[in-house]
């Protein structure tokens, strides 16, 4: 049975729902951690940006559309989705790739079964990769909700 976007205010990072959880957020593909929702996550755990940053140095299927998951806890993982292109705008365009968010939730989608697990996050892509939230929502709803699966959706107080 198809899910609706649950939207929450708070934190992304301190989800108050039972069971497996996981945080989903974009990445971008040069390896820079430092400015975004992943301040609020190194805050609360170091070891997403370390996995990130080893992950990007072994150059091991890091690449746009991949994910990687950080198990924080006995019940969150942290996703992180390389779906940004760059940090910066360039000639084609913002740094949001949607091809590439459309691939890392189908990931998400399937892992999220595998562990039996709701999806956290805050508007990915809509900040510093300067996306647009009605496109993102359209591909949540294709690979995660489509499936059964809750989606809560944090907008800071």
């Amino acid at each position: 049975m198809k899910k609706e976007i649950i939207y929450l205010k708070g934190d992304a990072t301190t989800p108050s729902i039972d069971g497996n959880k996981i945080i989903a957020h974009i990445c971008n593909d040069i390896g820079a951690w430092g400015k975004g929702f992943v301040l609020a996550l190194s805050k609360r755990w170091n070891k997403p940006e370390k996995e990130y940053r080893k992950w990007y140095k072994d150059d091991s299927n890091f690449e746009l559309g991949e994910v990687q998951y950080v198990q924080v806890s006995e019940d969150i993982y942290v996703a992180n989705m390389i779906g940004q292109r760059d940090i910066k705008r360039g000639k084609s365009g913002p740094p949001i790739r949607y091809e590439a968010v459309d691939k890392c939730l189908e990931k998400v989608g399937e892992k999220a079964v595998e562990l039996n697990a709701t999806i956290h996050m805050p508007r990915i892509g809509c900040g510093l990769a300067c996306g647009k939230w009605e496109e993102i929502e359209k591909l949540i709803n294709k690979n995660i909700c489509s499936r059964g699966i809750s989606v809560y959706v944090y907008d800071i107080n």
